[in-house]
């Protein structure tokens, strides 16, 4: 008697640890918490989290059960911990998705070895780099943040359009940094300005003086930095203002962050120009300030908008699919994502899930735009001017040049 009892409480505990490791649905997140943009990762994370929150608060996923959303860090720059975090999440962790990775080089590394094999979608909210859209992927990699080949040329068109025509430009040497200034470069010397120099930089140096030598050599008093505020772009600013050399600082979306004001100086930095991917003036946008705000989360933070729709999107995907299985989840993605379809909104989940459950077609229309994924998995979108006045970046509004 007393061995049947024992066997019959057994095999209770082994159901309740089945139901309990069954009422978690995982969906992971990578993100560069070290490294070149660590102090841009933490709100993109809120940004993420913040969906999860809202799931778990109107009902939870796929019948009630929790969402959760294990991290991983990628570093931004080293593919070999990229790689690392991206196994553990698809084979330990065994998550269902992946927001994430943030920078380009460790996206495409964590798909090729972990993410890809394994068959997993992740969504990036941050990846800019033209050679995500070049990826062998079986469609599941995708990116709710426009192209840098779009974000380089409207780059340039402004910086034309401040009335500067001759500039120096250096790069962080990887993917992120080369697509950038590769846009960048082509377009403003397509439009009649001059690229004095255009050199490519190691990321984490102590020491940039030798190229900045290069680049004040010729004479050009514009300065642009492709290359990320916690590490090269950062320390490249303060030597070149140390050295005495460049009167106007340009950057991009991974340049766009307070951090490099506190550190180099608001003096210093005040005018700095720089684009970063942006919300339209959408419904959706307007949603996401307000909860965010609500949150204690800056709504304006990079990427914050595009890792809370990534999130969302993912949450929709995995409910439409009707499991927490891989399989076919690309595909109930690209179908949240599209029209036609009744219109969700940031926040709406519980509307979301009754209009499934129903047969009811339906299109997420998110916090930083539409997310009409192409071929590829990369969206339509805008970008913002960003300039550094009274010791903070400010958005100045959208660019249509």
């Amino acid at each position: 008697m007393k061995k049947a009892l024992l066997a019959m409480a057994v095999a209770a505990s082994a159901t309740a640890l089945a139901g309990a490791a069954q009422a978690e649905v995982k969906v992971g997140f990578l993100g560069g918490f070290t490294g070149g943009i660590e102090s841009l990762t933490p709100p993109i994370h809120d940004g993420a989290r913040l969906a999860v929150e809202q799931v778990n608060a109107q009902g939870g996923i796929l019948g009630g059960q929790t969402l959760v959303m294990p991290t991983g860090d990628t570093t931004c720059s080293d593919a070999s911990a990229a790689s690392n975090a991206a196994d553990r999440m698809v084979n330990t962790e065994r998550v269902t998705a992946i927001v994430g990775a943030l920078c380009t080089g460790a996206t495409i590394a964590a798909a090729n070895n972990a993410g890809i094999p394994g068959g997993v979608v992740m969504v990036s909210p941050a990846s800019t780099a033209p050679a995500v859209s070049e990826l062998d992927d079986n469609d599941l990699v995708f990116r709710t943040v426009p192209s840098d080949a779009f974000q380089g040329e409207m780059l340039a068109k402004l910086v034309l359009d401040k009335g500067i025509s001759e500039v120096a430009v250096t790069y962080v040497n990887n993917d992120y940094g080369r697509g950038l200034a590769d846009a960048f470069t082509s377009t403003f010397e397509a439009e009649g300005g001059t690229v004095a120099a255009n050199l490519a930089h190691e990321d984490n140096r102590a020491d940039y003086r030798s190229e900045l030598g290069s680049l004040s050599a010729t004479g050009t008093e514009a300065l642009v930095v492709l290359a990320y505020a916690d590490t090269s772009g950062q320390t490249i600013m303060r030597q070149a203002y140390e050295s005495g050399m460049f009167t106007q600082y340009i950057g991009a979306d991974g340049m766009v962050g307070d951090s490099l004001v506190e550190a180099i100086g608001a003096d210093v930095l005040e005018g700095m120009i720089a684009t970063r991917p942006g919300s339209p003036d959408i419904p959706g946008a307007e949603l996401f300030e307000a909860m965010a705000t609500e949150a204690g989360i800056d709504p304006s933070a990079v990427f914050a908008a595009q890792a809370y729709d990534a999130a969302f999107l993912l949450a929709l995907a995995i409910e439409q699919n009707g499991s927490a299985e891989r399989e076919g989840l690309s595909q109930a993605l690209r179908s949240v994502a599209s029209a036609p379809g009744e219109v969700i909104l940031p926040g709406e989940w519980e509307k979301a899930v009754e209009l499934i459950a129903q047969g009811v077609e339906i299109n997420y229309e998110g916090a930083s735009g539409s997310h009409e994924f192409d071929e590829n998995g990369d969206v339509p979108g805008v970008v913002v001017e960003m300039t550094v006045e009274g010791g903070r970046f400010v958005t100045k509004g959208f660019l249509d040049l």
